[in-house]
Order: structure tokens, then C-alpha cells, then sequence
């Protein structure tokens, strides 16, 4: 990491930030990334183009922001803090941006406008709930920034410690590819842990209601209902059974006691299904797990 490219763009965010006396809280995510090398790194990662509208959460006070515009034909950037809304938005008057819509609002409780792309250095208390509004939505693709565990569990294979809930719900949804890591020395305060840029890509062109098919059927919205009941009951125990882990969080998936829930199980009479819930959670994969949500009935 270069020290001038550190130097550079934190002292201009530093600026920023006391000529506004403005106090960085890191416990509401406002970590500011302050390496221009990782920022242009991000930037390129968007392959955008002056056809693109891209959406970004948490701009903070515009790092990411002002390059995005000059290569994006549009900026959607939703910033809550009305503070920080107040100086990015005297920032880009001054700067004579004028492609960047700001909206100050929770990304959480806002609709999107329209975009294709999506780039963030997101606020990491939201990475989950945020993740999952954008998979909402018809886009392209998304570059966004989370804490490097939070990224190995989006991407954890079948078997793995990293393997989780959160790997086998985007597994339907989107493609995922972590590009790069970013140390916690690039951000102003500096976090407790180190980040990871991640690549988003859906796997369908329009997610509104939609899934993946398997085996040429299409899943429906509640059947991927059921499906996220499963992999909640399934992961809270993940290094059980799948039979015992149904057992145990049966109140997830149906409103059977345990000695029903037990019988219930135990009267199943299809080989697949009891080969699959005699494995141990962390080895069943998505595809299995949504079998066993399909055909398990209580």
C-alpha cells in the first residue's frame, strides 16, 4: 500500500471531517475508506460506462461517490445520517457534480430507484438486510464491501467452516466472487477486522418474486419461504444430523411438539430423504436442502 495514495485521500478526508467537526462513530459502520489505490480498485471493478445508473448506500462523504460519477451516467447515493447527507451535498455543489441523486433516508425502508449496477462500501451492520433488498431487484451486478468473515460465509462451499445459512440463501440468488481483500489500515477509524470487496452477480435477469429453476422446475416465492425456514432450523445446528437439527428447531418449520416432530420423522419411509437427514448439516447441499423442503411436509 502506497503511502502517498494513503496520505492523499485521507488527508483530504480528514479535512473533510474537521473542517465540519465532524467524530467518526465506527459502531453505526462509519468506517471511511482513506487507500486511493483499493477506492480506484473498487471503481474499475464496476466496469461502468456513461450507460450505467449506479447505486450506492452509506456514500458517507463521497469517496467512492465523486469517481463514480465521472464515469457513470448516473449516481443514486442513499445516506442516512443527515449530517453527513448535508456535507456530501454542499460537496458536490461545489464540485459542480450535478448526475448524483441524494436521497437521505435508511436504505432499509426506502424503495430503490431505478439502477443497473450497484457499488458500496456498506455500513457493515446492515451487509445481511442489505444484501437481500438488492437481490430484490433487477440490476446487473454489485461491487460492495464487507467485513472479510461476513464475505467468506456469502461465498462458504458445501463441507467448509464457512459453509452457513447466508452462502446456501444466495446460492439461488446470485453469483459470488470476492475480488480482493482490503487491510484495516485503509479506513479512518480503523476497523477491528479487515474487509473484502465482493462481486454480486444474480442469477436471473428480473429477481422480483423468482429463483434459480431446478431441474426445470421454477420455484416459487413460497416455496423459497419454506426453503429459508429450512436453512434456519438446518444452520442453527449445523454440525448436527439434519434429523436432529429439525428436532431441535422444529418451531421454525411447523408447530409439532418433539415427540410428534420425532414421529413424524421417523414414519418417513423414502431412502433419499432419510439419507439426507442422517447427514450432518454442514455436507447437505442447497440443491438437498430444497429437496428436503419440498418433500418434508408437517
Amino acid at each position: 500500500m502506497s503511502v502517498s495514495n494513503i496520505d492523499s485521500l485521507a488527508k483530504q478526508t480528514k479535512s473533510i471531517l474537521n473542517k465540519n467537526n465532524i467524530k467518526l462513530n465506527k459502531n453505526l459502520g462509519q468506517n471511511y475508506l482513506i487507500d486511493k489505490n483499493k477506492r480506484d480498485q473498487i471503481i474499475k471493478f464496476g466496469n461502468l460506462t456513461k450507460d450505467d445508473v449506479v447505486l450506492e448506500i452509506g456514500p458517507g462523504i463521497g469517496t467512492l461517490t465523486t469517481e463514480l460519477s465521472a464515469k457513470a451516467k448516473k449516481v443514486i447515493a442513499i445516506e442516512q445520517d443527515p449530517i453527513i447527507f448535508k456535507i456530501l451535498e454542499e460537496r458536490l455543489e461545489k464540485e459542480k457534480i450535478d448526475n448524483v441523486e441524494l436521497i437521505n433516508n435508511d436504505a432499509l425502508n426506502v424503495d430503490f430507484p431505478k439502477f443497473n449496477k450497484i457499488v458500496s462500501n456498506l455500513p457493515y451492520q446492515i451487509s445481511s438486510p442489505i444484501t437481500f433488498k438488492f437481490l430484490e431487484y433487477d440490476f446487473d451486478s454489485a461491487i460492495l464491501m464487507y467485513q472479510k468473515e461476513f464475505a467468506n460465509r456469502m461465498d462458504g462451499k458445501v463441507g467448509t467452516k464457512d459453509y452457513s445459512r447466508l452462502s446456501a440463501m444466495l446460492y439461488f440468488k446470485c453469483d459470488v466472487e470476492i475480488l480482493t481483500q482490503v487491510s484495516a489500515e485503509s479506513f479512518i477509524p480503523k476497523p477491528k477486522v479487515d474487509s473484502s470487496v465482493v462481486k454480486l452477480t444474480p442469477k436471473l435477469p428480473e429477481l422480483i418474486g423468482k429463483l434459480n429453476a431446478i431441474e426445470n422446475d421454477e420455484i416459487s416465492d413460497p416455496a423459497f419461504k419454506t426453503y429459508s425456514n429450512f436453512t434456519k432450523a438446518l444452520f442453527q445446528h449445523k454440525n448436527k444430523k439434519a434429523r436432529n437439527a429439525l428436532i431441535d428447531s422444529r418451531h421454525e418449520v411447523c408447530n409439532l411438539d418433539k415427540k410428534e416432530m420425532k414421529k413424524k420423522l421417523n414414519s418417513i419411509t423414502s431412502h433419499k430423504i432419510n439419507d439426507l437427514l442422517d447427514q450432518r448439516v454442514i455436507t447437505i447441499t442447497p440443491e438437498e436442502i430444497l429437496y428436503l423442503s419440498e418433500h418434508l411436509t408437517f
